[in-house]
């Protein structure tokens, strides 16, 4: 997943179709001269509707479409004939899209599944024509409705990638390496904080054929939830994992420190994100030995279960994938 190609927030203005006027025309015939109204009402203006396509990954196509206006309805005609529907115009996203006002911020939709469609926009609705007006009291209405004008105004699509494993860590934490090393997914890695400033995605190939999708959410740091640095865009990846990996350097100054940021920070954003299952990995591994893990045990205070891995040299990564496979399970 390029970062050049990953755009998971765009903003778009949107303008759906006017409904078109109804139709005030009187019935005339050769021995007809004075017929009674058979004006057509107009036809609705199309809707702009966000439709969810299950071969998508980004947000890119939307970058530059920054404006995008549905079909108008067409007025009604004699003989009691409906103007044509405004044609509607359809935005393709990834599963997991959010939909906000682009004024208030408000949510009001989410593409959850292949297909699910949401108005984000309604077309206006056709005026009636004048043979809805007649009455015994007026026979011959010469007047008919106009149509509704279509609305308009700013959105935003957030996304929100989809996996069933999310890597949770503090820059350089090793997240990249690990899912290069048990994925083909090829991220950017090197020794030097924030290399990853797009979610990755990888399968991982497990047993009798099956796999499971992790995803190197881009490097937590302190103040995330308040939006410090890119917070807010990173924490939202998270909310779509099945299971929540954290991944804490062997080499770091106070593992558990570390592990209680991070839990701080996902708390503050979305309390429901600790409710998750989770684990946790000490990645690393291959700078310890034995001797060196089982004083490490000795100090550990950490309320979830957790595995000394390496990407490196493979140390525990089998069975990394046999205690994560469990957890979905």
């Amino acid at each position: 997943m390029a970062g050049s190609n990953f755009i998971d927030y765009v903003k778009i203005h949107l303008t759906s179709g006017n409904g078109g006027a109804g139709s005030a025309h009187l019935h005339r015939a050769k021995y007809i001269p004075k017929g009674g109204p058979d004006g057509g009402d107009g036809g609705r203006g199309g809707h702009i509707i966000i439709r969810g396509n299950e071969q998508m990954w980004t947000l890119l196509h939307l970058k530059y479409r920054k404006h995008i206006r549905a079909g108008n309805g067409e007025n009604g005609q004699k003989n009691h004939r409906t103007g044509k529907e405004g044609n509607d115009e359809y935005i393709d996203v990834p599963l997991g899209t959010v939909i906000k006002d682009g004024e208030t911020g408000e949510i009001f939709g989410e593409i959850t599944e292949a297909g699910e469609e949401i108005i984000a926009k309604k077309g206006g609705r056709g005026g009636l024509g004048n043979d809805h007006f007649k009455s015994p009291t007026n026979q011959t209405p010469r007047y008919a409705q106009p149509g509704e004008e279509g609305q308009e105004g700013w959105i935003i699509l957030e996304l929100k990638v989809l996996a069933d494993v999310g890597l949770v860590g503090l820059p350089n934490a090793g997240k990249s390496t690990l899912l290069s090393s048990i994925t083909a997914a090829k991220p950017e890695i090197a020794d030097y904080p924030f290399t990853t400033l797009v979610p990755n995605l990888g399968i991982v190939g497990y047993r009798g054929h099956q796999s499971f999708v992790m995803a190197d959410i881009p490097g937590i740091i302190e103040g995330a939830a308040e939006g410090k640095g890119l917070g807010h865009r990173f924490l939202r990846h998270i909310e779509r994992n099945a299971v929540l990996l954290y991944l804490l350097p062997a080499d770091s100054e106070d593992i558990e420190k570390e592990f209680n940021v991070l839990q701080e920070e996902l708390k503050k954003f979305n309390p429901e994100l600790l409710h998750k299952k989770q684990m946790v990995a000490i990645s690393k591994a291959d700078m310890l030995d034995e001797q060196m893990m089982r004083e490490m045990e000795k100090t550990f205070t950490l309320p979830l279960p957790y595995i000394f891995i390496s990407s490196v040299s493979g140390y525990n990564l089998d069975e990394l994938k046999d205690e994560l496979w469990k957890l979905m399970q």
